[in-house]
């Protein structure tokens, strides 16, 4: 048996086959599902195998993502999301007491029903969670491009008044796709927001998640997440929705502040372990302008210098046409010893 042979790898199975697939498209980009499908579906090229793939995968996609669909009256938005989903295909929008009917695949809405009474809180919970839109509406349109987002009633819906524990969710969920520049970022939050009639206390749980992709001439991913925890006082539904949002303002504008720091770290710290180090200069290689090492050339001539190193580094006045030369000469048996000559020249550009 020859080696080639024993490189061989079996083929998958069509079973095998879908599990790969579902996983890449899965764990998509934001905003790429649709191109890794299409380059799945050329790869695969066994249409009973991708179809299955593709209707397993697009649901937790998008409800990973909590994408956004536009209501087919045009009255809203509705978040694909696990706290508003009523079955696989409905899902509820709160603010307008509607179910959309929506095409996970074509990520359209393809139908639109009132919401039941047994789908909708009581008035009593919904005061609160009406409230908490409101404001929550407010905080997303002047911080978010976009931005879309909701509340969710997951816990005592039913509550008809005071002594009663019960539970919301705020989803916002903003999406940046710009694939002609070669970049998409999303940005997704979740906090759990609890009111303990009991102990006369309101308990916030968040989680943050960041996403970004920027694949010109590479490919880079940022995926970041970030937990966090707070409190208050159970206050009148206006009281409380306001606390909450100034909470959820203040720790989303801190997570921010914190990753443009990294930002600003990232030459310094992780890239410094990726690629060579640039020189002391902090400067690329000057391709558009290589005269310059052609001079480098003709003085280490004229000099008479055989063995060494020779550095020039220009620069140039306000007019740009004169400019000063300064000349360094390292001799490798005399580290430390130098000479330097300094020369004036007219544009060399």
């Amino acid at each position: 048996m020859s080696d080639e042979d024993d490189l061989q790898q079996p083929e998958p199975t069509p079973k095998q086959k879908k599990e790969i697939a579902k996983w890449f498209l899965a764990n998509a980009p934001p905003g790429e599902i649709h191109y890794i499908a299409k380059d799945i579906q050329s790869i695969i090229a066994d249409e009973d195998t991708y179809h299955s793939a593709v209707s397993e995968a697009y649901p937790l996609y998008n409800k990973a993502h909590m994408i956004s669909l536009e209501l087919p009256n045009r009255t809203g938005d509705v978040l694909i999301t696990t706290f508003g989903e009523i079955d696989e295909t409905e899902y509820l929008d709160p603010r307008t007491c509607q179910v959309a009917t929506v095409n996970h695949v074509k990520q359209v809405c393809t139908n639109v029903r009132p919401a039941t009474d047994e789908e909708l809180p009581s008035s009593y919970i919904e005061e609160f969670r009406g409230t908490l839109d409101a404001e929550l509406v407010k905080y997303v349109a002047e911080t978010y491009p976009k931005g879309i987002c909701s509340v969710y009633c997951i816990n005592g819906k039913d509550t008809e008044g005071l002594g009663a524990d019960f539970e919301f969710v705020v989803v916002i969920s903003a999406a940046r796709h710009s694939p002609q520049n070669f970049c998409n970022g999303s940005w997704r939050s979740i906090w759990n927001v609890e009111f303990k009639d009991d102990l006369q206390v309101v308990e916030l749980r968040g989680k943050l998640q960041v996403d970004a992709h920027y694949f010109e001439e590479g490919n880079v991913q940022l995926d970041a997440s970030h937990e966090c925890k707070d409190s208050t006082i159970f206050q009148s539904p206006e009281d409380s929705a306001l606390s909450i949002i100034n909470m959820i303002r203040h720790h989303e504008n801190e997570y921010m502040a914190s990753l443009e720091g990294s930002y600003s770290n990232l030459p310094d710290t992780t890239f410094k372990d990726l690629r060579r180090k640039l020189p002391v200069t902090r400067t690329l290689f000057p391709w558009h302008n290589t005269l310059q090492f052609s001079l480098t050339r003709d003085i280490t001539k004229e000099l008479g210098i055989e063995n060494g190193y020779l550095a020039i580094a220009d620069g140039k006045n306000a007019q740009g046409n004169i400019g000063e030369a300064w000349i360094l000469f390292v001799d490798p048996d005399d580290i430390g010893e130098g000479r330097q000559e300094k020369l004036f020249y007219r544009g060399l550009d």
